[in-house]
C-alpha cells in the first residue's frame, strides 16, 4: 500500500527573514515600551511588516513574546567545551545569567510567567519553546564529562530510557532554577565566584563543599 500523498500547504510560506525581524522588533519594543504598552501593531510597524503577518503566525502578544525570548536563547545560549565539567558548568551559568539580565528577557519572561499562572496553554508553550529546547545542553555536558572520565558511563542496556531523561530534567531544573531565582527574584549578582561555588556544589554535593 502506497503512503498517502501529503497535503500541500496553501498560502504564502513563512519567511525566516520576516520572523527574525518580528522577533527582534518584539524584544526592542519590550525594552522601550515594557510589557503593558507593547502591541502587535507597534511590533509590525517596527519590523516593517503588515499586522496580518503577525496574526497569521501568533495568536497574541503572549505567544509572540515567548517566541522572541526563545529565539534569543536558541541563538546565544550554548555550551562550548572549556576542558572540564567544572568549567563547562561555570561557563553556562555565567552566560545564562547574562542573558537573563538583558532588559528584553527580564521584562518579557517575568510577564509571560505571570500570565501563565492562569493560562495552561501559555505555560505549555513556555516549557516547549524555552525550557525543553535547552535541555540538550545537559546531555551534551554529561557526554563530554563521561568522555573525559569525570563522570561514570551510562549503565549498559537494557535500562529504563526514561531514567536518563529524568536525570537530565532534574539537573536542568537545579541549574536553571537556581540562576533564575538569583537573577530575577533575589536580584543578586552572578559573578565568577558565585558560579564557581554553584559548579562545585553540583559536582561534589552538599558534603563536599566547604562554607
Amino acid at each position: 500500500m502506497e503512503p498517502p500523498t501529503p497535503h500541500k500547504r496553501t498560502g504564502r510560506p513563512r519567511s525566516a527573514e520576516a520572523d527574525r525581524a518580528i522577533l527582534g522588533a518584539t524584544r526592542e519594543a519590550l525594552v522601550e515600551l515594557g510589557w503593558g504598552k507593547l502591541t502587535l501593531s507597534d511590533v509590525a510597524a517596527r519590523a516593517g511588516v503588515a499586522k496580518t503577518t503577525l496574526y497569521r503566525r501568533w495568536n497574541g502578544k503572549n505567544e509572540l513574546v515567548v517566541d522572541a525570548i526563545a529565539a534569543l536563547f536558541e541563538e546565544q545560549l550554548d555550551l562550548p567545551d572549556l576542558g572540564s565539567l567544572h568549567a563547562d558548568i561555570r561557563g553556562v551559568v555565567l552566560r545564562f545569567a547574562e542573558l537573563l539580565n538583558r532588559p528584553a528577557i527580564r521584562t518579557g519572561l517575568m510577564a509571560v510567567v505571570a500570565e501563565a499562572t492562569h493560562d495552561d496553554a501559555l505555560r505549555l508553550r513556555i516549557r516547549e519553546a524555552i525550557v525543553d529546547r535547552q535541555k540538550h545542553l545537559v546531555l551534551l555536558g554529561r557526554h563530554r564529562a563521561q568522555q573525559r572520565g569525570e563522570l561514570p558511563p551510562d549503565p549498559p542496556a537494557p535500562c529504563d530510557p526514561a531514567l536518563a531523561t529524568r536525570d537530565a530534567d532534574l539537573i536542568f531544573d537545579v541549574i536553571a532554577g537556581t540562576v533564575v531565582h538569583r537573577v530575577m527574584i533575589s536580584a543578586a549578582p552572578v559573578d565568577d565566584e558565585w558560579a564557581d561555588r554553584l559548579a562545585l556544589l553540583l559536582i561534589l554535593g552538599l558534603t563536599g563543599v566547604r562554607s
